[in-house]
This record gives C-alpha cells, sequence and structure tokens, in this order.
C-alpha cells in the first residue's frame, strides 16, 4: 500500500514568539496510522517552554490589542487566502496527521478558510457597549465595553487539527487577544504550516505561538496566571482536570467536548437521503472520529428494517484503504489505543445483545499494517448500555428501535451528552415539535450541514460549555467593563 506524501514531512517545531526551536524537554515519535510507521519527531515542550510562550505571547498583547481592528482583520483575511493558497499542502498535512481520506482532508481546508475569513470581517465590526443615560440635573451616563482577555491558552484536538485552530483562534485574534495553542503531539504537523502562515500574513512576533506536548505541557499552560482564558476541545475527563484547575483562580473556560449524537428517522422521512447521510456520517467524515457524528441511529418501527439494509448497502460500498488514494471513503482510526478501545467496546455490546450487522473487525491483507477498522453497524441495542451511552470514536453506529415521537425523544435525550441531534421528518410541525424537545445545542433537520461557521456550535451536559460559531463565538474572546460618568 503506498502512503507517501508528495512532500517530505514539515519539522515540527515550537513557535515562541520570534523564534522557532527544533528541541524540547522530551520526543514523540508521530506515527503514520495507515502504515504504523514512525514518520516524523514532535518535541514536547514542559512547564519552562510553556512560560516562554505566555510571555511571549503577554508581551505582544499590549501592541495587539491597540492595532486597528481593521488592521487585524485585514491580517485574518490575508490568513484566510493564504491557507486556500496552500490546499494541497494542508491536504498533504492533514492525511500524514491522523489519516484523513484526501476528500475529506481537502473539504477541511476550504471549511477552515471559510471560518478565518468570517471572523476577519467581524474584527472591526465588533459587538458594541450598551449605552445608557438618566437625564436632567446629576444624571449619568454609562455604558459597557467589550474588552479582549489577553493570552487566550488554546488546546486543540487531534481529530481535525486545522478545523480546530480556525474554530478558535480567528475569534480570538480578531478581539484583540494573544494565543498559545498547544496541539495534540499525534497531530502536529498541519500546525506548523498554519504557524509559517499566520507569519507570511503579518500577525507579528507573540500574537500566535506553538507549544507541541502532552499532558504536562496543558496542565501547565492551563494553571499559567498570565492566561486569562482557556479554549479547550476534547473529552470530557480532560475538561474536568481542566475545570477544577481554572476554578482555583476563576479562570473561564470554553469547552467543546463529546457527543452521542441521536439521528432520528421518522417512516415519512426521504429514506435515501437520510441513510446515505447516516452512512456517510457515521462512517466516511473522519472514520466516525468526530463530535458531532450522529453515532446513534433512532428509527422508527414500521421501516427499521428496510432502512437499516439501506444504510448498511451504502456503507458496504465504501471503499477502505489508503487515504491519499482520492477514491478512498474510509481511512485508519488514529493509532493502536483507538483499535484496542473500539474492538473492546464492539465486543462488550454484543456481550450486552446487541446484534452485529456487518464490519466488527479490524481490515485484514493490506490494510492489516496500519490502525483500520471496519465500518461496523450493531443493531437491538441497549439504549442504557455502553455502546448508547459512551463515546467510541470510531466508525462505530448503534442502532435502536422507537415506535412514537415521545420515546424517540426520551431515547435521543436520554445520555448525558448534548452536543448535536440529528433528525429526519416531512412533517415540518413534527420537526419544529422535536427540535425544541430536543437537550443539544444544535440540531440538524433533513440533511442540513452542522457546525457552520454563521452559527453558533457547542453543546450542553458532558458536551461542554461555550460557542464556537457564530457572533456567540466571538463573544467568548470579550470580557464586559461597566462605566458610568457623573457631573461632579
Amino acid at each position: 500500500m503506498s502512503t507517501e506524501t508528495t512532500d517530505a514531512l514539515p519539522a515540527v517545531t515550537l513557535r515562541i514568539g520570534s523564534e522557532i526551536r527544533t528541541h524540547a524537554q522530551g520526543v514523540h515519535e508521530h506515527v503514520n496510522p495507515a502504515t504504523g510507521q514512525v514518520d516524523a519527531r514532535v518535541p514536547m515542550a514542559g512547564p519552562a517552554e510553556v512560560d516562554e510562550a505566555v510571555q511571549a505571547a503577554h508581551l505582544a498583547f499590549a501592541t495587539w490589542k491597540a492595532t486597528p481592528a481593521a488592521e487585524r482583520g485585514r491580517a485574518l483575511l490575508k490568513l484566510a487566502e493564504l491557507v486556500e493558497a496552500h490546499v494541497d499542502e494542508f491536504t498533504e498535512l492533514g492525511i500524514a496527521d491522523n489519516g484523513t481520506p484526501r476528500t475529506t482532508a481537502r473539504l477541511s481546508v476550504d471549511a477552515a478558510a471559510t471560518w478565518i475569513r468570517y471572523y476577519g470581517g467581524w474584527a472591526d465590526k465588533l459587538p458594541l457597549g450598551r449605552i445608557s443615560s438618566t437625564v436632567g440635573a446629576g444624571g449619568v451616563f454609562g455604558h459597557t465595553l467589550r474588552q479582549p482577555y489577553g493570552v487566550i491558552g488554546a488546546i486543540i484536538t487531534w481529530n481535525a487539527p486545522l478545523m480546530s485552530l480556525a474554530m478558535k483562534v480567528p475569534a480570538a485574534l480578531a478581539a484583540g487577544n494573544t494565543v498559545v495553542v498547544k496541539p495534540s503531539e499525534l497531530t502536529p504537523l498541519g500546525v506548523m504550516l498554519f504557524a509559517d502562515l499566520v507569519h507570511e500574513a503579518g500577525i507579528p512576533d507573540g500574537v500566535f505561538n506553538v507549544v507541541t506536548g502532552g499532558a504536562d505541557a496543558g496542565a501547565a499552560l492551563v494553571e499559567h496566571p498570565l492566561v486569562k482564558k482557556v479554549s479547550f476541545t476534547g473529552g470530557p475527563e480532560t475538561a474536568r482536570k481542566i475545570t477544577a484547575t481554572a476554578a482555583q483562580t476563576f479562570k473561564p473556560v470554553l469547552l467543546e467536548l463529546g457527543g452521542k449524537s441521536a439521528n432520528i428517522v421518522f417512516e415519512d422521512a426521504d429514506l435515501d437521503a437520510a441513510a446515505q447521510q447516516a452512512a456517510v456520517m457515521a462512517f466516511a467524515i473522519m472514520t466516525g472520529q468526530g463530535c458531532a457524528m450522529p453515532t446513534r441511529l433512532l428509527v422508527q418501527d414500521s421501516i427499521h428494517d428496510e432502512f437499516l439494509a439501506k444504510v448498511a448497502a451504502i456503507a458496504g460500498s465504501f471503499s477502505i484503504g489508503d487515504p491519499q488514494d482520492p477514491s478512498t471513503i474510509c481511512g485508519p482510526v488514529v493509532n493502536q489505543a483507538a483499535i484496542d478501545r473500539i474492538e473492546a467496546m464492539v465486543a462488550r455490546a454484543q456481550d450486552d445483545g446487541a446484534r452485529l450487522v456487518m464490519g466488527g473487525s479490524r481490515g485484514d491483507g493490506e490494510l492489516a499494517e496500519g490502525f483500520y477498522y471496519l465500518p461496523t453497524i450493531l443493531a437491538d441495542v441497549d439504549p442504557a448500555s455502553e455502546l448508547a451511552q459512551k463515546e467510541v470514536f470510531g466508525p462505530v453506529l448503534a442502532v435502536m428501535r422507537f415506535s412514537d415521537e415521545a420515546e424517540a425523544v426520551a431515547l435521543a435525550n436520554g445520555t448525558d451528552y448534548g452536543l448535536s441531534g440529528y433528525l429526519w421528518t416531512a412533517d415540518a410541525r413534527r420537526a419544529i415539535r422535536i427540535t425544541e424537545e430536543l437537550e443539544t445545542g444544535e440540531v440538524i433537520v433533513n440533511g442540513a450541514p452542522n457546525a457552520v461557521t454563521e452559527r453558533p456550535f457547542g453543546g450542553i451536559g458532558h458536551s461542554g460549555n461555550g460557542n464556537e460559531g457564530g457572533v456567540e463565538g466571538l463573544e467568548e474572546f470579550f470580557w464586559t467593563k461597566s462605566v458610568a460618568y457623573g457631573n461632579g
């Protein structure tokens, strides 16, 4: 199986102010998920390097905050142009980072540029403060100011690193903050090109900094007194640690966490379109490694068997293999630990009574060298079981039946997560009723796109708090100051 990229991989470095460092306290060996072979060495920052990066960002903050908003916007718009101009390089690095198939990797570059451009356009149109006044003798003029926090600590995810950057950094910079990013050591390659382009776009040194590293680097970033807010994308367990640390100094946190999203399909739905979406989002996009994927499929009794057969047929047609091949639909998962986790959860689900419809094993033959797991469908899943309640983060779909609206809503809301919800029905009144009842940060009806730039994206419960996207995503990076002037 050929998995060579068209260009050599970039050296992974720390970006601290104007300095580019190739060495740190330790080294992590990056493994190509498609081959299982080491292809890069990642310097692992410790608390000392994190402190230097935060100090650089703090020093740059005074200048960046005072930079005219229109100038900040122009730099971000230039960055969006540069990202689009380097689409081929970002695509190759996305493939190398975590085995994302070529088509998906390329689409993510387009989406990232859209997010950057959106917030670049907001920079000189920032939300204004509220004005109030009391007229007459002794009257008071009052208003509010929306002010940037200062240094933002951004800890991004491994499953979509470029998108995670685009969903956090442009909004923070547009608002006048500076940023220290800690990418996952599993996927640092695309971040290197992004950092190069930030510099090329004219954004001053120190405004954007990168420290690759593990849990100790993340902890040092969260607890640093000069980091005024933390934006984290990842899992609930790490989020609990971040929240506990931030609580010691009452530091605000934005948490975009996991999901166990339900996809509700009623008998009056467009079954072909719904089946296509169910299969693509469960297996094709990032091989199921996404927080907002509809990994629970809830199907009305009257169409259950017919619809399940449609989904299985579509999933069975997906080509699995080399992510470099444009025809590949499903690539590998990120590493051996992911394979072990997925295998164990699928085995336990069957022990709990779930029925294996397709998949349920690693890839063999040429696929055996990499971290491939076949698209897997399990039916008759107990709603209280682990598979229905916990994220798999892999190409595994849990299917359950329902009889009516009330049962569908109860099943959909029957987890601790609340990120995304999906609904298929031809009945507009039903759609309105159910979207009001679903306890999720977003509801996607009849195949609309999810997590788009102009709408807020965030969850409740174990899916986190706060928003990325829309004006709400911009407002996350301001704090409010109340001002009043007397006439004394």
